[in-house]
């Protein structure tokens, strides 16, 4: 290696001294600054990042306001007062006061805005979210097509492959939203009736009274009886027979159904007065009459057992036959007859406390007769001719 190669790398390699930067430097930097930001900077604020900041300023702003509205339909379905159920009859302040004051409908109330808080919550911020980001890449500049042609792929594939799924989904959304039935209430589908357990976005489980469990998707339910929401009525219906005095029937099933509304128990289910119909049926051996009274929910089975044990009671003190049972009734009306009868004999033919039997005397032993099989006394017998 020459002598001049060396002393070119010790020459590039050796470290630069510092030089003093002077205040025209300075003046040169600064003006360099400003004219970039002329000439670059400001048009990039003032057409993309403005439009960038607006983006995000906007989807803040409905991002706020879509959970202000979510925030005041779960507080009006908290508080039993649901928006879409304002006008319906029933909504006046004692109503509404009653149902606070239930301790299972408010857990039910709560437990319910809960879900569909957390669900539109969570739905309008993924939606909101998505729609910001693909417009703030669009300002920026990049190709938002291959994300809008994903969108649309997914979107085809969610509507011909999973179109069941988002039906139960939604379905299950409307159901909460509406209160169509909750955890305990007493529900018909159609295909399953039984007790709910859970309630799910997309599936219901029903437990019926033979103890099995059914999983109902909710967009399979065409139509759903709520039997234990608001109120329910008790139902009896009894057949008389043909020739019963209607008017006493009426009044002895009045006497009867007073006497279930005067248990201190099941006196208090009660939300009326027990109504007695006129005929509802009319057959060749029996007339039907129908007892009804409105009950607090899911006890209507319990006051309308009560009722007929009461109903039965009453017919069979007052000697009214059921349909077809009139000789049935007097056989055993007899029987229990007989049955008095025979201890009250009994006591009537028993000696007297404190007196003495008088004995029995055989008359053929004190004339000394040895045949006791004979009579006592025979007629004489006439003798027979002789013949000659």
């Amino acid at each position: 290696m020459s002598a001049a190669s060396v002393r070119t790398l010790l020459t590039a390699g050796a470290t630069p001294e510092p030089t003093e930067t002077t205040p025209a430097d300075m003046v040169r930097e600064a003006n360099a600054a400003m004219r970039w930001l002329l000439e670059t900077g400001f048009p990039w604020l003032l057409s993309t990042g403005l439009r960038v900041a607006v983006i995000l300023t906007v989807a803040g702003l409905v991002l706020l306001g879509l959970r202000r509205v979510i925030r005041t339909v779960t507080n009006h379905i908290a508080e039993g007062t649901p928006l879409l159920e304002r006008g319906r009859l029933g909504d006046s302040e004692v109503a509404a006061a009653l149902r606070r004051a239930s301790p299972i409908v408010t857990a039910r109330r709560a437990q319910r805005a809960r879900t569909i808080g957390s669900v539109l919550r969570s739905t309008a911020t993924i939606v909101v979210g998505t729609l910001a980001v693909l417009m703030v890449l669009d300002a920026l500049g990049a190709n938002i097509a291959p994300f809008i042609a994903s969108a649309g792929i997914v979107g085809v594939a969610l509507g011909f492959g999973a179109q069941s799924l988002v039906k139960d989904f939604l379905s299950g959304m409307f159901m909460l939203l509406e209160d169509q039935y909750g955890v305990g209430d007493v529900v018909d589908v159609g295909h399953a009736t039984g007790t709910v357990e859970a309630v799910a976005l997309r599936v219901t489980k029903i437990r019926d009274s033979s103890g099995t469990l059914w999983y109902v998707p909710n967009g399979t339910m065409v139509r759903v009886g709520n039997k234990t929401q608001g109120w329910a009525k008790a139902v009896v219906e009894v057949k008389v027979d043909y020739f019963a005095d209607l008017d006493e029937v009426r009044h002895v099933l009045e006497e009867a159904v007073g006497r279930v509304a005067a248990d201190p128990v099941l006196g208090t289910y009660l939300e009326g007065e027990p109504t007695v119909t006129g005929i509802e049926d009319l057959a060749f051996d029996a007339v039907t009459l129908q007892v009804t009274v409105k009950t607090a929910p899911a006890m209507q089975w319990e006051v309308a057992r009560a009722m007929r044990a009461a109903v039965r009671r009453a017919l069979e003190e007052a000697g009214i036959p059921l349909g077809g049972q009139r000789d049935l009734l007097a056989a055993y009306r007899a029987q229990l007859d007989a049955a008095v009868r025979v201890p009250a004999q009994d006591e009537a033919d028993a000696p007297e406390a404190g007196g003495t039997a008088e004995p029995v005397t055989d008359t053929r032993r004190e004339t000394g007769s040895l045949d006791t099989t004979a009579p006592a006394s025979a007629p004489p017998t006439e003798p027979k001719p002789r013949g000659r």
